[in-house]
C-alpha cells in the first residue's frame, strides 16, 4: 500500500498545506518541495508500519522520542547515509513546526531528535588551466557549430559569472544584450547583480549570431536543438564527455565551474563578503567553505616547495 493511502484525508491536507506554505514563504523550488514530500511521506510510512495503524492527525500528534529513535535506526538499517538522514530529519522537523503552529502540536519529541554528524564535503574546483580547457573542449563536442557555441557560452557563464546552471538556463531574450552586469534571480528568489566579463559577453554574442532560433523577450536565451528550453542534462552530458577526454576527475561537473569561479577569486585576494554576494549565498558560512579549499591548496604548495616540509 502506498504512503498516500496510509494517512487520513486530514493529515494529507495538512501535508499539502505545509508544502504550499514552504513554497510560498521560503520560495522553495519544485525539486525541494518534491523532496520534502517524499521525506515526510517516508516518515509517515515508517510510523504506519511501526504502530500497525494508519496515521491521521491524532496519531501524528503522539510521536515520541522512542519513535524518532526507531525511525533513525530504521534509516540506518536501510543503508541511508548520514547526510541523507539529516536531510530527512530536517524536513520532518519543519513539518512539525508548522503543525505546532496550526494544530497546537507539542513538537518537542521531534525537534529534539539529533541528526547524525557528517563531514561536509568541500567544493572540488578545477584548476584555472582545467577550467579554460573545459570551456574549449565543450565547444568541440557538438556536431553543429551553433550548438557548440551554445554549450561554450553556458559553461563560460558558469565560470565567468559564478552562475548556477539553473540561473544560466533561466536567462531569456529580455536579458539581451548582455551589459557589464547581469541581474540574477537565484535561490529563494534572492536577487543579485553579477559582473559579466567581456569573454562571457563575446561567448554569448557568438552563440546568438549562430543560433537559428530568434531571440524573443519571453523565450529562453539558450535553446535546445528544436528551439525549446535547453535541458540542463544536455550540459551535464557534454561536460562529462569533455572531462573524460581531458582526463579530469568525475567532480569536474557544470557546478564545479561555479566552485572554480569562487575559489579562483578567493585565491586572487577576493573579499569573502563580496564573493558571498556574487554567488548569492544566504549565509556567509556557506561561502566560508571556499577558505578551506584555498587552505588545502596552500598546504599542498607548502609541502611541495618548502625545503623543510619533507
Amino acid at each position: 500500500m502506498s504512503a498516500a493511502f496510509q494517512i487520513s484525508p486530514a493529515a494529507r491536507d495538512a501535508l499539502q498545506g505545509w508544502l504550499a506554505s514552504a513554497k510560498a514563504l521560503k520560495a522553495a523550488s519544485d525539486n525541494t518541495i518534491k523532496a520534502y514530500q517524499v521525506d515526510v511521506l517516508d516518515f509517515i510510512t515508517f510510523l504506519t508500519a511501526h504502530h500497525a495503524e494508519p496515521q491521521g492527525l491524532a496519531p501524528l500528534s503522539r510521536v515520541t522520542t522512542s519513535d524518532m529513535r526507531s525511525w533513525m535506526a530504521h534509516l540506518r538499517g536501510q543503508g541511508a547515509a548520514s547526510r541523507s538522514m539529516a536531510r530527512k530529519l530536517s524536513a520532518v522537523k519543519s513539518f512539525y513546526r508548522w503543525l505546532s503552529e496550526r494544530e497546537g502540536y507539542e513538537p518537542t519529541a521531534v525537534l529534539s531528535a539529533r541528526a547524525p554528524k557528517f563531514q561536509k564535503k568541500l567544493p572540488r574546483p578545477l584548476t584555472e588551466d582545467a577550467a579554460r580547457a573545459m570551456i574549449d573542449s565543450v565547444e568541440l563536442q557538438a556536431t553543429k557549430g551553433w550548438i557548440g557555441a551554445r554549450d561554450s557560452a553556458v559553461i563560460t557563464l558558469l565560470y565567468g559569472c559564478g552562475l548556477r546552471i539553473s540561473e544560466a538556463l533561466g536567462l531569456t531574450g529580455r536579458d539581451l544584450p548582455l551589459g557589464e552586469t547581469l541581474r540574477i534571480l537565484g535561490k529563494g528568489r534572492k536577487e543579485r547583480i553579477v559582473p559579466v566579463l567581456p569573454v562571457a559577453r563575446r561567448a554569448v554574442e557568438t552563440y546568438i549570431a549562430l543560433c537559428p532560433h530568434p531571440m524573443e523577450p519571453d523565450k529562453p536565451l539558450f535553446r535546445g536543438a528544436r528551439g525549446g528550453a535547453l535541458n540542463p542534462r544536455l550540459i551535464q552530458k557534454v561536460t562529462e564527455k569533455a572531462r573524460m577526454q581531458l582526463g579530469l576527475p568525475a567532480t569536474a561537473t557544470p557546478h564545479a565551474m561555479r566552485h572554480s569561479f569562487a575559489t579562483h577569486l578567493l585565491a586572487a585576494g577576493g573579499d569573502l563578503r563580496a564573493i558571498q554576494e556574487l554567488l548569492g549565498h544566504a549565509s556567509l558560512s556557506t561561502t566560508q567553505a571556499y577558505t578551506s579549499v584555498d587552505q588545502v591548496h596552500l598546504m599542498k604548495v607548502y609541502e611541495a616547495t618548502h625545503p623543510k616540509a619533507g
